[in-house]
């Protein structure tokens, strides 16, 4: 407990990917490269482990779409809106020092987190292409984890709710019902610290209306992909990660690949 993070990481998005996966275009190819700056803090949470982090990320998004029927091209770098999350394991894990960890044997952990995405991000409401929402969303989130021998089990649940946003294409009001997301990870730990995980995220609703007028945009996505954690050190580790769509019936389709670099101090590190 008392451990900072601090996190760098890239990313690369290319394929049928918006901002907003509602947004009405068509045959939409652009590619968003993304820098993301994060810090994190380990908490004793009335005696359960706990984090809090914040991440903020800055992107260059290119490419063209058809929108009625017109091409249109964008290039714009900004922010995107950047998020804060507080978690806390409930179950199973508690608050340890650096060296009451090591003998620290996970059986099953249960945890929950609330994360909140704020409108700061870069936004024209003259444009349908944006890197920032210009709205709030709050996600709760509720995660179950199982360790056997090397192998871990995680099953997370989570729900995204939005608030409106009143200038969308101008004055118009953009609402969004709630989108619910599931993801599973299976995760080999090595001895000298690697480990590995396949990844698999389905997230579905989020239906949206303009004016309280529908748009009949109910998203449906399933992804998978892997991750790869190297320590290189006692503070430094890189980890590298890859995704891609397998099933979409509204929203982005789109391959990602990235990596971030994590350096950890402070707790006696």
């Amino acid at each position: 407990v008392g451990i900072n993070f601090l996190l760098l990481g890239y990313s690369d998005l290319h394929g049928n990917v918006t901002a907003n996966p509602s947004v009405p275009l068509q045959n939409a190819k652009l590619n968003i490269k993304t820098i993301v700056f994060a810090f994190a803090r380990s908490l004793d949470v009335w005696g359960r482990s706990g984090k809090f982090d914040i991440v903020v990320p800055e992107a260059r998004l290119t490419g063209s779409a058809l929108f009625a029927g017109e091409p249109r091209e964008r290039n714009v770098t900004g922010l995107i809106d950047p998020r804060l999350r507080f978690s806390v394991n409930l179950y199973g894990a508690p608050a340890m020092s650096l060296a009451e960890f090591p003998s620290y044997q996970q059986d099953v952990i249960i945890g929950a987190s609330l994360a909140i995405t704020a409108p700061l991000g870069q936004y024209d409401s003259s444009r349908l292409v944006n890197l920032g929402n210009n709205r709030w969303s709050f996600k709760p989130e509720l995660g179950v984890s199982k360790r056997l021998g090397p192998v871990t089990l995680e099953l997370s649940a989570a729900t995204t709710f939005y608030t409106d946003n009143n200038q969308y294409l101008g004055d118009r009001t953009f609402s969004q019902n709630p989108t619910y997301q599931a993801q599973v990870h299976l995760i080999y730990a090595f001895s000298n610290g690697v480990w590995a995980s396949l990844d698999g995220t389905y997230f579905a609703g989020g239906s949206t209306k303009v004016d309280g007028v529908g748009n009949h945009d109910f998203q449906e996505n399933t992804r998978y992909g892997g991750t790869l954690s190297l320590p290189l050190n006692r503070n430094h580790s890189l980890k590298l990660f890859a995704s891609e769509g397998a099933h979409t019936r509204t929203g982005s389709e789109y391959d990602a690949v990235g990596i971030v670099w994590q350096y950890r101090f402070g707790g006696g590190l």
